[in-house]
């Protein structure tokens, strides 16, 4: 881990960083210590910048189209990683994976149907439905008494009936909760969706930040008779390889009416196509990655024992919710905030700009997102931080 962290970790100061460099916009603040944006602080794998340097010292950027070069080392990861079977004929290309929910909400639903999520979740789920007109409807995630989320499966049942909801979109793993949902948990939904005809959209951008002993399990791979009949994927090696800058996200349709109504729609608001320098870094990435992967997951993991050991030994009335998934950490600060402006404390008092619960949905006020995908002495600053200020 070490190693690792000594070759990758970088200081992003001065780089047009959005997490590092982007804050006044947000927070209203610059000397904050960011632990928001959904990207790394780690240098990309080798074979992804020496396959783009390969292409810079060509020296020509124009008009390209993909072949087996792409297709092989991606088709390969999704069978290894998660046992799913692509076609060429299923696979759509957008510019990132939020781009491609504006397509979808747009493409399977009109003005003022409803579409349904499960929050709290990451917040562009309900901008891409608020923003094209639709109605916003949420089966809210239930939190257990041992701090646990869980999907209540009655209440989602139920509200698609009331709405007559035509679309749900999935998050798997769960961004921000860190869930990795059960094969029955999948199945479950999916024989309500049938049973209703809701389309189902599965961002799986977080598929390979999964912990031991959860097993992601791609909705693509499930043996159920409504995957080739209402289900679309959409993934990216942004999120996993840290190019979310290169724009490039995979759509996954086996059905062909829903391939159908998505080009048809792609086709009204013009199709920009492919990124050339995000889908080498793509083809590149999940050629040559794996091992740097490896690595970076142990240093997840670190750092997310080191949250998890300082708070409980400086403050254990806050809560730390599992992390089966995702290099997000969700915590809970209410039992040591005791009324206190949550604001006020995490970013004035303690100088840290982080994800706020309420950005996920109504009732998280008090609660917190963490990115945990930077080097254990930053992390470490900022639990200090916390702990200094109680």
């Amino acid at each position: 881990m070490q190693e690792f962290i000594k070759k990758y970790a970088i200081d992003r100061k001065g780089t047009h960083s959005v997490k590092w460099d982007g804050l006044q916009p947000i927070f209203g603040a610059e000397n904050l210590l960011p632990l928001w944006v959904a990207d790394m602080d780690f240098k990309v794998a080798d074979g992804i910048n020496q396959a783009i340097t390969k292409r810079i010292e060509h020296g020509v950027y124009g008009y390209s189209f993909l072949d087996d070069d792409y297709y092989e080392p991606f088709f390969k990861w999704m069978q290894e990683h998660f046992n799913v079977r692509l076609n060429k004929d299923w696979i759509r290309f957008t510019p990132g994976v939020v781009k491609a929910l504006y397509h979808f909400v747009n493409a399977f639903t009109k003005p003022e149907e409803a579409v349904i999520i499960m929050q709290p979740v990451y917040y562009p789920f309900s901008h891409a439905i608020e923003h094209t007109g639709r109605k916003l409807v949420s089966a809210d995630l239930i939190e257990t008494t041992d701090h646990h989320f869980e999907i209540d499966f009655e209440a989602f049942e139920a509200k698609i009936i009331e709405h007559q909801v035509k679309l749900f979109i999935l998050c798997s793993p769960h961004n921000p909760v860190g869930r990795v949902w059960k094969e029955k948990e999948l199945r479950r939904l999916l024989d309500i969706c049938q049973k209703h005809q809701v389309v189902i959209i599965a961002d799986e951008i977080h598929q390979d930040f999964v912990y031991q002993p959860h097993q992601q399990i791609a909705l693509l791979s499930l043996n159920h008779p409504y995957i080739q009949e209402g289900v679309i994927a959409v993934t990216s090696a942004s999120k996993t390889f840290n190019i979310a800058g290169l724009t490039h996200s995979m759509v996954m349709i086996p059905n062909e009416t829903l391939r159908s109504h998505y080009d048809q729609y792609v086709n009204r608001v013009g199709d920009i196509g492919v990124n050339l320098i995000g889908s080498i870094a793509t083809a590149a990435a999940y050629e040559t990655g794996e091992a740097w992967l490896e690595s970076l997951l142990q240093v997840i993991q670190y750092n997310d024992q080191l949250v998890r050991q300082k708070l409980t030994d400086h403050a254990p009335e806050i809560i730390i919710y599992p992390l089966e998934g995702t290099y997000l950490q969700f915590i809970n600060l209410n039992p040591i905030l005791k009324g206190r402006d949550c604001k006020a404390f995490i970013q004035d008092q303690c100088g840290l700009a982080v994800d706020f619960g309420e950005w996920f949905g109504k009732g998280y006020n008090g609660y917190i997102r963490l990115n945990l995908a930077t080097s254990p002495a930053i992390i470490e600053e900022a639990v200090q931080k916390i702990l200094d200020h109680l």
